[in-house]
């Protein structure tokens, strides 16, 4: 059975498996001290085009999110975010559990634009007997596939900046987004326009990790402390400096990125190709064709994939997931069952 259920289904990309057996032996200092991350953290900053930028490895996403809007926040703050966010969604609750509230926003594609956050504002007013929207979390990639053009990003960027509002990014498939080819935003854009984004190694070809980017200088102090306090400090930081350094010395993340988002294209192409009509418009590595439940049920036999939501009585979508190391020859294989599954209706 091939999975196309999410994008972190493989290990890692064999250039990091070779590193990090080559220094294998090698001692260095722990908690992000060792000469690795120091590496890994310096090209971050060269692609970025800051050198005051605060740059912190973390193992995972969810790790992410909580340390930092947790430390982000006073405890009467709360964060506004699309209801679709992974912080909504995906994380049980670690944000509320941290005492900050999600205030969550319909949205059809996933997006945030200044209107919704407006919305918020004058909703919770200058009332103390409410919690105080402070902190705008957005995805990209976002977790149904849409990716932010520059204008938008900008626009949202400016709101918050009138508003008082801390903007963080959440790029878990920050990869996907960039390499998208509707993408419009540079790599270096990013510091300019929010105050704080993550760029996710883990689904794009890092066993784990991800290093979050702090932009704005009151919210570096003192940060190393909240890591700790919230068990995020890895002794053996060396094991995500060596993936990162990997990632970006050359072109490799982008690489990597490029490529899922081909994979997805082709099933995009072939299952539209075959009459099939998609839940959002997505050119990322995440797509949600609308299937016949039947012909659903029979790809199940060979492929994992999540059902995604229900259409109709017959119909439902799908979610189907691409990853840096999908083969050509499962996309056509996919493609190939499905065609005879709709033959036969």
């Amino acid at each position: 059975m091939y999975s196309f259920q999410n994008d972190y289904s493989e290990g890692a990309h064999p250039n990091i498996l070779k590193a990090l057996m080559e220094h294998n032996l090698q001692q260095e200092a722990g908690y992000g001290e060792d000469s690795f991350t120091r590496q890994a953290v310096a090209v971050l900053k060269q692609k970025l085009g800051r050198e005051d930028l605060d740059i912190h490895l973390f193992a995972g996403g969810t790790q992410t999110n909580l340390t930092t809007i947790s430390a982000l926040l006073r405890p009467h703050e709360a964060v506004i975010s699309a209801s679709t966010g992974h912080i909504c969604v995906h994380e049980t609750g670690a944000i509320e559990a941290t005492g900050h509230k999600i205030i969550a926003v319909e949205s059809a594609d996933g997006k945030l634009r200044p209107v919704d956050i407006r919305r918020v504002l004058d909703e919770h007013g200058d009332d103390e007997h409410m919690v105080k929207p402070k902190l705008v979390y957005v995805s990209n990639s976002t977790e149904i596939g849409t990716v932010y053009s520059k204008e938008e990003l900008t626009g949202l960027s400016d709101f918050c900046r009138v508003h008082d509002l801390l903007l963080f990014m959440d790029g878990a498939r920050l990869g996907s987004a960039l390499c998208s080819p509707v993408n419009d935003l540079e790599f270096s854009d990013l510091p300019a326009l929010v105050d704080a984004f993550y760029i996710g190694g883990t689904k794009n070809g890092a066993l784990i990790g991800e290093a979050l980017v702090l932009c704005r200088e009151e919210l570096k102090a003192e940060f190393r402390y909240i890591i700790k306090q919230k068990g995020a400090l890895l002794a053996k930081g060396r094991l995500l400096g060596i993936q990162f350094r990997e990632l970006f010395r050359d072109e490799l993340f982008f690489e990597l990125a490029r490529h899922a988002n081909k994979m997805a294209a082709m099933l995009t192409t072939g299952i539209s190709q075959l009459g099939g009509h998609f839940l959002t418009d997505s050119p990322s590595n995440q797509i949600f064709p609308i299937l016949p439940n039947g012909v659903i049920h029979e790809l199940e036999t060979k492929y994992a994939f999540y059902r995604w939501a229900p259409v109709d009585e017959e119909h439902s979508a799908i979610r189907l997931v691409t990853s840096w190391a999908t083969p050509e020859a499962a996309v056509n294989g996919f493609l190939t069952d499905l065609q005879r599954l709709m033959a036969d209706l």
